[in-house]
């Protein structure tokens, strides 16, 4: 394809695929798109083991990692123990958290302090130690793309980008945002509306992709921009292309193939789901992200529920238990099976089968190709009236 994206990380086809499973990162590019591992949760050493296997199995094709080193939050700057972290969860939030698990037929001892010790792992990457120990692995493998989740990259991301030939990307859900982003050097913007899964804006797909396209062009930069939000197939990448976009950024869609990580239990619930059974909430994390809807994010947004936490000190708090319900769910537990929730975007309500990501790329493929020549059909009639 003639889009900038193409050229830029040497793909056929500028469809990227954020994913946690280092299968669908391979199989995706392998396929023609462009896999990106997400290493935010990941030791240095776990993340070694990740990119050593894509690497032997991806026969040479491109690959990046994603990362989120945050402008702002809680502890940022500070020199801070994991025990410490802990420490400054109120116990209020534990209490609750506690209520809902008992509830549900649930042991709380999955809030001892050990899990709640690994619960800051996250926060732990987000300081600019833990960033450039992950920085210093992913960039002594052979990958394309170097991403940031949240906020305009740090400076030594994209020195380090620049220097190693490594283009860096950074996700925005907001036009001033965007030019921010530019105005910092990023290679590639990431444009997410609020239809997306994980961390996002308020701002729709369909209006942010144009009004950030808009923007750039008045700045006179060439910066391309990749659409995201509740893509998840190929006609819906077609429209945002031709709303100013030059390829698209994909979670969700990988989340319920065969390869996924995910747990079967939540990938059941996502095949079943229609698109208004998810909620944006700072509950999971402390900022805005969107997950499917269950028992456990309804609590969280009942009255009497305490307000989340800032990033990311609500991890310590819901990350512990989210994987004690996780694991009691695939065993069968009913109350854990109400619990049971995962990060996903609106397009769930289009995720309505299993298949491998290959599929959903060549699906992807043929989709944008039965779109544009839809699209194409109006012009063509146009001219021969």
């Amino acid at each position: 394809m003639q889009s900038p994206i193409c050229e830029m990380l040497d793909v056929e086809f500028p469809l990227l695929a954020f994913t946690h499973c280092r299968d669908v990162v391979v199989e995706v590019s392998k396929a023609g798109g462009f896999g990106v591992l997400g290493a935010a949760g990941l030791k240095p050493e776990q993340l070694e083991v990740e990119l050593a296997w894509i690497d032997e199995h991806i026969d040479g094709k491109p690959y990046g990692v994603d990362l989120i080193v945050p402008t702002s939050f809680e502890s940022k700057g500070e020199q801070i123990s994991s025990e410490d972290m802990v420490e400054r969860v109120p116990e209020t939030h534990q209490q609750f958290v506690r209520g809902v698990l008992a509830e549900h037929g649930i042991d709380s001892k999955v809030l001892d302090e050990g899990p709640r010790i690994s619960g800051t792992r996250l926060g732990d990457n987000m300081r600019d130690e833990g960033a450039t120990a992950l920085l210093d692995v992913a960039f002594a493998h052979p990958i394309s793309l170097i991403a940031n989740a949240l906020g305009t990259p740090p400076s030594y991301m994209l020195e380090r980008g620049k220097a190693a030939g490594v283009k860096v990307a950074a996700l925005v859900g907001a036009k001033e945002h965007a030019v921010k982003q530019v105005e910092a050097g990023v290679d590639i913007l990431v444009v997410a509306g609020g239809e997306a899964g994980g961390h996002c804006g308020e701002i729709a797909t369909i209006v942010l992709v144009p009004e950030v396209a808009q923007a750039v062009e008045e700045m006179g930069a060439s910066t391309p921009i990749l659409a995201a939000g509740g893509i998840v197939t190929g006609r819906q990448m077609a429209a945002c292309m031709a709303m100013g976009a030059h390829g698209a950024w994909t979670g969700s869609v990988w989340l319920t193939t065969t390869e996924a990580e995910t747990s079967p239990v939540v990938k059941e619930k996502m095949v079943n789901a229609t698109s208004r059974q998810t909620v944006r909430s700072k509950a999971r994390t402390g900022k805005y992200s969107r997950q499917l809807r269950s028992s456990w994010t309804d609590a969280w947004e009942s009255e009497g529920a305490p307000a989340p936490l800032p990033m990311p000190l609500q991890s310590i708090v819901t990350e512990p238990a989210m994987a004690k319900i996780t694991k009691l769910a695939e065993g069968g537990h009913p109350g854990a099976k109400q619990l049971a929730s995962y990060f996903v975007g609106q397009g769930v309500g289009l995720m309505n089968d299993s298949v491998s990501a290959r599929t959903v790329v060549y699906d992807f493929m043929a989709d944008f190709l039965q779109a544009t020549e839809r699209l194409n059909s109006f012009t063509t009639e146009v001219a021969e009236d």
